[in-house]
């Protein structure tokens, strides 16, 4: 900034701007508000269906979170402009007030240009003495000012550096980062160059101190947003992976690989975190670092241009966080292109570690060495970048591959067409590899787990649904029919790897209503003369209401499903604890006396309860099969196992509607009936679970290990108690008379339901079962 500039200031102009971004902030926050209240939280309790469920809901709730992300930057906008008219009013005074004392010391401060220059009016001393050198005075004034001129500089560029890069943030609608005032911002960009200059750095040149110093901030700074996209541009794709490299080639890393590499794990995770950030940004440079470093996937990165490539490195930073959707779906595109060259298509497997390879991964779970491992668990952080990979095409059928099958049942082996989801789950190679305690490493199969659970159910692994959580689309339903039918097509897949079944069980807590309806047999496809059969149909999809795509399950291959889930504890539970929630729940529903007519499947209730009842039953009786099976088996797994993975949902069943069991989006009551996705869990579930779990407390308290025909008759008994307290508990609430008439009909049809589990079994997979 220039003399004159400062010194004849007008700042009505930048006055002016901040009352404006004052005024928008504030009218902003009201539409925020209106946006949460009325539109958001309104669009959430409402009755959706179709499309309106699949599309108008979901784009309500971004619309309502672009109110809030404008709200926010706004603020910070408004921020950082009254901080800049703040400090820029104080310097103009500080120069005013330096040029007025010169004058009055007959100092004269004229513009010079872009420049300024300071004289003085007594004229200097002559060779025969007589007025005082005034050149010291002249220079401390020239000084002064020169000073208020850099402060001003320093804050006006300061101030255009944070709010072009706030600007640049996003390309589309608004950036949700939030700084409370200029300088916060300022420091972010400042700290991310300083801590790429020495992520630049050769590692074995890098001291402690400063990996020290490096870990710090990138722990503090991993989710600013202005930080983590200057840190990634300044240090740039190819950067970003010769840091990882170098650090992990312990015998270039030097002091720091010695004394500092038990904490390349925090490392590790807050580089990735913070890249995660940055990719959310739509600046250029971040389209650049993200289109590079796509390509830098299947190249060499390692000393003197060898392994490993840039895909085993980026991988292990990609564990955390929540990536750019578009730059995971790219980066899959790629990491299949380099996995097919490397296994020719699939043939035989690739990415083995030898000993003295680096380690890649510094969590201990795995060497890092698959890249799938790790970009499988950043698929778990994004469910609707998984969708789209899972769904991608690994092979055609007119590809060089070995991969056949019986198509036709004639005997005759054709090429067939893979998706990733079909090479992953059912074909791939998986290299052997350890964890840290050199036991064989699960991390590549459970991190396949965690990424379909992302795809099917629409939010990240390991964690339930809430309000906003989208109904089911077709690529997550189509997923689903993939992994049923292929694990009833040979349930070692999921038994061999039982560690998947924790999230193989809330995948399917999640569709319960679907697959409920596979236990009806009814067809979802009448022909158009089939008059009966549309009327079935149709009772049955008002029986199990479902928002959005529904998935379409045969009943043999769910039950089988449902089987080899039912041997492993977490997978158990998951299911039974969620389908006793949503039978009492869809009992509940059903019988409120304020449903329309209209959504009624039956005008008699009693047929309604005989139904529910009937194919809850089902679903209990065959995953008690497959609890029977794995205490059958040589695997040590115990009924206080199963008792204690029930219990252990216990606090996430008596949370709200729909997070995690099935109900929330798949199935929505009517707005008569007041309970919406998201709503409190009504009286009849409480009671239901209250009893559940006290049955399990009691089980773990006696250490009961009842033999197989005992335990069986047992899970009979509790079940048709739990399916007549909910048929009970619903009479009794909405005050309808013979409550324990259909009381008695919801318990003996879940008897029924139960036992005919068991006949079913024997007839659809009887070489699964062993013998009671």
């Amino acid at each position: 900034m220039n003399f004159e500039t400062l010194f004849h200031a007008n700042f009505s102009l930048l006055d002016d701007a901040v009352t404006d971004w004052a005024t928008l902030v504030r009218n902003l926050g009201e539409l925020k508000k209106d946006a949460e209240t009325n539109l958001h939280q309104a669009a959430s309790k409402a009755n959706w269906a179709g499309m309106n469920q699949q599309v108008s809901k979901e784009f309500i709730g971004k619309t309502a979170g672009e109110f809030a992300d404008a709200h926010t930057q706004a603020s910070t906008i408004h921020q950082i402009l009254s901080d800049t008219l703040g400090e820029l009013r104080g310097y103009h005074r500080q120069l005013t007030t330096a040029v007025e004392n010169g004058r009055k010391r007959s100092l004269s401060v004229f513009p010079s240009g872009d420049a300024f220059m300071v004289t003085s009016s007594v004229p200097p001393q002559t060779a025969a003495g007589g007025e005082p050198d005034r050149t010291a005075d002249v220079t401390a004034l020239r000084d002064e000012i020169q000073g208020i001129l850099d402060k001003a500089t320093e804050s006006d560029n300061s101030a255009g550096t944070v709010l072009k890069a706030l600007a640049d943030q996003s390309e589309l609608g608004f950036s949700d980062a939030r700084y409370k005032d200029r300088d916060s911002a300022a420091a972010a960009l400042k700290k991310a160059d300083e801590l790429a200059r020495l992520a630049k750095k050769d590692p074995g040149e890098l001291t402690t101190a400063e990996f020290d110093l490096l870990n710090a901030g990138l722990k503090q700074y991993a989710n600013d947003l202005l930080f983590a996209e200057r840190f990634a541009t300044d240090l740039g794709a190819r950067g970003t992976l010769d840091f990882w490299t170098g650090l992990n080639d312990v015998p270039g890393a030097g002091d720091v690989g010695q004394r500092r590499h038990d904490r390349y794990d925090d490392l590790q995770k807050s580089l990735g975190l913070t890249l995660a950030t940055a990719s959310q940004s739509d600046s250029a440079g971040m389209a650049e670092w993200k289109g590079r470093m796509v390509d830098l996937a299947d190249k060499p990165v390692g000393r003197a241009g060898g392994f490993p490539l840039g895909a085993q490195v980026m991988t292990n930073l990609m564990r955390w966080g929540d990536y750019d959707d578009r730059f995971l779906v790219d980066y899959g595109d790629k990491l299949i292109e380099t996995e097919k060259k490397f296994t020719g298509n699939g043939r035989h497997g690739a990415w083995s570690r030898t000993g003295g390879d680096p380690l890649l991964n510094r969590t201990g779970t795995d060497s890092g060495w698959d890249p799938m491992t790790g970009y499988l668990r950043a698929l778990s952080n994004n469910p609707d970048a998984a969708t789209e990979f899972f769904n991608d095409t690994f092979v055609t059928k007119d590809e060089d591959h070995d991969f056949t099958q019986d198509a036709d049942g004639n005997g005759k082996q054709e090429k067939r067409a893979l998706s990733n989801f079909d090479y992953l789950f059912e074909e791939r190679d998986w290299p052997q590899d350890v964890d840290d305690k050199g036991e064989e490493s699960i991390a590549g199969r459970n991190y396949l787990g965690m990424a379909l659970e992302a795809a099917t159910t629409g939010h990240p692994a390991g964690e339930l649904r809430t309000m906003d959580t989208p109904a089911h689309h077709d690529g997550q339903t189509k997923l689903f029919e993939a992994i049923v039918a292929s694990v009833s097509d040979d349930g070692t897949r999921l038994t061999d790897h039982p560690y998947m079944s924790d999230s193989m069980g809330q995948i399917a807590s999640e569709y319960l209503p679907d697959i409920d309806r596979a236990a009806t047999d009814v067809d979802p496809h009448p022909g158009s003369n089939d008059t009966s059969g549309r009327q079935a149909w149709d009772r049955i999809q008002k029986l199990y209401p479902v928002a959005g795509s529904a998935a379409e399950l045969n009943h043999r291959d769910s039950s089988r499903f449902l089987f080899a889930l039912g041997q492993n504890p977490e997978g158990y539970a998951a299911v039974e604890v969620a389908q006793k929630k949503y039978m009492s729940d869809l009992v509940e529903y059903h019988l409120n006396p304020d449903l329309p007519e209209s959504q009624r499947p039956h005008h008699d209730l009693r047929l309604t309860v005989q139904a529910i009842a009937g194919h809850s039953g089902e679903v209990s009786g065959t995953l008690a099969m497959g609890r029977n099976e794995a205490i059958a088996s040589p695997a040590s797994v115990s009924d206080d196992d199963y008792d204690h993975a029930v219990n252990q949902w216990k606090n996430v069943a008596s949370g709200a509607i729909g997070t995690g069991v099935g109900v929330g989006t798949s199935f929505i009551a009517s707005p008569a009936v007041g309970a919406g996705a998201g709503g409190v869990a009504g009286t009849v579930t409480s009671v239901v679970l209250e009893e559940m779990f006290k049955d399990v407390e009691g089980n773990e308290k006696d250490n009961a290990g009842p033999k197989m025909g005992e335990n069986w008759e047992n899970g009979q008994d509790n079940n048709l108690k739990y399916t007549r307290n909910a048929a009970a508990e619903a009479m009794r609430k909405y005050r309808l008379a013979h409550s324990d008439d259909l009381a008695s009909v919801a318990e003996s049809e879940a008897s029924k339901g139960y036992l005919r589990a068991g006949n079913y079994m024997d007839r659809v997979a009887p070489e699964l079962l062993t013998e009671i």
